[in-house]
């Protein structure tokens, strides 16, 4: 479905601070999506875009001599966000995972979109990709990523292009509807007397959305980080003092004291905090005395450990990533049975029934070409353990990207939206091997991707500071001087918020303004009277209504 309509989506701005300079006629983002095998396929998004009328089965044949349908595309820009999606069917096997590409002479883009694909029924793939130079002729092409032949039909393709400022436009459009909300303050006597000329200030003392970063012990007794740290974000997560390997180095050696005293900070500061991790599936970070372990053995420590965390902070955190990045490891179902991971959920569920549980993984949103976390493999596995019992009540997205595909990632938070879960960014960062200048351009896509995403619910940076810096990407230096990445924050934390705004009311008395979600204090002065209060502005269609008596 689309958000929205034209005509909302105009008054919407001109209300909005500041209003267009004219009117938008541009393509509206369509955030249909759909994760159901179909009998019979859907239209085509955007009626076609610029394949509108466009055929499908122009052959490409492929190394292996398999015809792969293709189409032909011709002056494509630099910047444009391209997207692009098409339902998939095919023969020859049961399932297979079809992967869209774009070729031309200069460039090969591995993977622009990805679907399973079912025998007998349309699977619809949606995708995305922008380039960095112009290309005068390319080809879009479709193929099996596990190479097996297998027969291929295509239809409903678009591609719908959006230029850099309809992109942007677009994306503001979805952060006046689904981040802030229209408000209105009626100010009147005890009589009931409207009162025009009332001097009003409004200030924004909370947010709602929460965005916000991984700390480490080395926040512990740090005045200036913390400082830095709470001026910022209403969020936390612990980057490494809840996992296994941190709060039981040996067996029966538990100690959770650098967890509780940097949980002491978050609680003295008002931040909410998820819980990372209670398992982790892979060997390489599973402590070394749980890795010679098996049978009833591991079975006890696994029970133990579920118990003595879970009991441990019980309401304390938010949610929990209970068996990080099953998609790429198995450890515990390789050593413990199919059923262990669903186990894991059950038993936290049961410790802790207010918690979010969540599922978490890399390589979701950074890109299509890992075969073992594409959003119908994430998807797949969600189904599947909440299929055995499992509570599955959160979608987390790690983000650990060097060059992110804006298009791409809001075509796989479509899907995933589909699924009705909060969806969390929950590690974002970018590569290191980039300059930190260049960082902090990806950084700035990928957050503004991830706020103006209605399904999204919360953001997390992985920017935990060490002496040594940070895991990939570092806000500030060890001095708290910002980095390019850190201006970045800093730029939109103060756009995203109302701030302290005012103004008088009008002949009826009242006073309008949009606001972020979030916990608001007002002031009113009428002459020699002042009065002070108080509220929420949480998500709604319609205007909030907040009166002031003085």
């Amino acid at each position: 479905m689309m958000y929205g309509l034209p005509f909302c989506f105009l008054l919407l701005f001109f209300l909005a601070d500041p209003p267009l300079a004219a009117p938008y006629d541009g393509p509206l983002y369509d955030f249909s999506a759909y994760t159901q095998c179909k009998t019979r396929a859907e239209g085509p998004l955007y009626n076609g875009g610029i394949l509108k009328g466009a055929r499908w089965d122009i052959p490409r044949v492929l190394a292996d001599g398999v015809y792969s349908p293709a189409f032909v595309l011709r002056n494509l820009t630099t910047g444009t966000k391209y997207c692009f999606s098409s339902w998939v069917k095919i023969k020859g096997a049961d399932s297979a995972p079809i992967r869209a590409s774009l070729m031309s002479e200069k460039k090969t883009i591995n993977c622009v979109g990805t679907v399973t694909a079912r025998r007998g029924c349309w699977s619809f793939l949606k995708g995305g990709f922008v380039l960095d130079e112009p290309l005068d002729y390319s080809l879009l092409f479709f193929q099996n990523s596990d190479e097996r032949a297998v027969d291929l039909a295509i239809t409903s393709a678009s591609l719908q292009p959006f230029t850099d400022q309809e992109w942007s436009t677009n994306q503001q459009y979805i952060i006046n509807t689904e981040r802030k909300r229209a408000v209105t303050i009626h100010v009147a006597n005890t009589q009931g007397e409207r009162l025009q000329g009332a001097e009003i200030t409004v200030d924004q003392v909370s947010k709602d959305f929460p965005f916000g970063s991984a700390i480490a012990k080395t926040i512990l007794g740090n005045l200036p980080y913390q400082n830095w740290f709470v001026k910022r974000f209403n969020a936390a997560v612990f980057e490494n003092e809840l996992k296994w390997y941190a709060t039981e180095p040996d067996p029966g050696n538990i100690t959770y004291a650098l967890a509780d005293q940097m949980l002491e900070f978050v609680r003295a500061n008002q931040i909410v905090a998820r819980g990372h991790n209670i398992f982790w599936e892979d060997p390489k970070y599973t402590p070394a005395w749980v890795r010679n372990l098996s049978g009833p053995a591991l079975q006890s420590a696994v029970n133990n450990r579920i118990q003595s965390l879970m009991s441990k902070y019980k309401d304390e955190f938010v949610h929990w990533d209970v068996s990080n990045e099953m998609l790429h490891f198995d450890f515990y179902e390789q050593r413990l049975g199919p059923d262990a991971t669903l186990h894991f959920y059950e038993t936290a569920h049961e410790s802790d029934p207010l918690a979010t549980l969540f599922m978490n993984d890399f390589n979701v949103v950074e890109t299509c070409s890992d075969v073992n976390s594409t959003v119908d493999a994430y998807i797949s596995r969600l189904r599947e353990l909440s299929r055995g019992g499992a509570t599955m009540s959160g979608i987390g997205l790690e983000g650990h990207f060097t060059i992110p595909n804006p298009p791409l990632i809001r075509a796989i938070l479509d899907k995933l939206a589909t699924l009705q879960l909060p969806i969390w960014l929950t590690e974002i960062d970018i590569s290191n091997t980039l300059s930190k200048e260049t960082q902090a351009v990806y950084l700035e896509q990928v957050l503004r991707e991830g706020f103006s995403h209605p399904s999204v619910n919360g953001i997390m940076l992985w920017t935990a500071l060490h002496s040594y810096g940070c895991y990939q990407m570092c806000l500030t230096d060890n001095n708290f001087h910002n980095l390019p990445a850190g201006d970045v924050v800093d730029k939109i934390l103060k756009e995203w918020q109302t701030g302290e705004i005012g103004g008088q009311t009008d002949d009826h008395g009242s006073y309008s303004f949009f606001g972020f979600l979030g916990e608001y204090q007002v002031t009113v002065r009428y002459g020699n009277r002042t009065a002070n209060s108080t509220f929420s502005l949480c998500r709604g269609d319609e205007t909030r209504h907040f009166s002031i008596q003085l």
